[in-house]
C-alpha cells in the first residue's frame, strides 16, 4: 500500500507542534486522529515581502535587513517565527505605479505578509498614500500589511518630533511597531 504523508502545523494551547498524517487519515486530521508523530517546539516560517518608497530606489536594504535579522522594528512581531523574504522592491514613485505588480508577484512567491517599509513614514514628507497601498493590496490580495520595517531612526523622530507631523492621531497606528528605546533608534542613524 502506498504512504504518502502530509505535513502540517499543530497549535495546541498556544504550544506549535510539527505533524504528519497518513493518506488515509487526511480528512481526520482536523480532529486529531490520524497523528503519527509530533515534534514540539516546531518554529513556524513566516513569508514576507518589503515594499520601499521610490526616493529610495538605491538603497540595499540593510536597516530593514539588519531589522529584520534582529526581530527589532515592525519585525518583532515574530518573535517566535523564522522570516524569510520573498521579495524587496519600490512603489516606482507617486502615486504607486509598482503597488499592483509587487503585491501579485510577492503574493505568487508565497508571502503571507507585506511590509511597507519605514522609509514610507520617516521620508519628508511622509508618504501620502500609505493608507491606500496597505487597503488595496489586503482587498486585492488578500494578505496581511504592516506598515513599518526597521526602527525609526533617532535622527528622523527627532525631525518629526520638531515639525509635528505624527501628532495626528491617525499616525499613531502607523509608527507604533517602529517605535523603539532611544538605544535601538539610534543604532539605526
Amino acid at each position: 500500500m502506498e504512504r504518502l504523508m502530509k505535513y502540517g502545523v499543530l497549535i495546541l494551547s498556544g504550544e506549535c507542534y510539527a505533524v504528519r498524517y497518513e493518506r488515509k487519515d487526511w480528512n481526520r486530521c482536523p480532529e486529531g486522529r490520524g497523528l503519527l508523530y509530533c515534534l514540539k517546539g516546531m518554529k513556524m516560517k513566516t513569508k514576507i515581502g518589503i515594499i520601499i518608497c521610490d526616493r529610495y530606489r538605491r538603497c540595499a536594504g540593510g536597516k530593514c535587513l539588519k531589522s529584520m535579522r534582529n526581530k527589532e522594528g515592525a519585525f518583532s512581531i515574530y518573535a517566535d517565527t523564522e522570516i524569510e523574504l520573498v521579495g524587496f522592491t519600490t512603489c516606482d514613485g507617486c502615486p504607486g505605479g509598482n503597488i499592483e505588480y509587487a503585491g501579485e508577484e510577492m503574493v505568487k512567491n508565497g508571502a503571507e505578509v507585506i511590509h511597507l517599509a519605514t522609509g514610507m513614514i520617516v521620508g519628508y514628507p511622509p508618504c501620502p498614500y500609505i493608507d491606500t497601498f496597505k487597503a488595496f493590496l489586503e482587498k486585492r490580495y488578500d494578505v496581511k500589511v504592516v506598515v513599518g520595517t526597521h526602527p525609526i531612526p533617532k535622527k528622523y523622530l527627532d525631525m518629526h518630533t520638531h515639525l509635528g507631523t505624527w501628532e495626528d492621531a491617525s499616525w499613531k497606528p502607523l509608527i507604533e511597531l517602529t517605535m523603539a528605546d532611544e538605544v535601538t533608534r539610534k543604532s539605526y542613524d
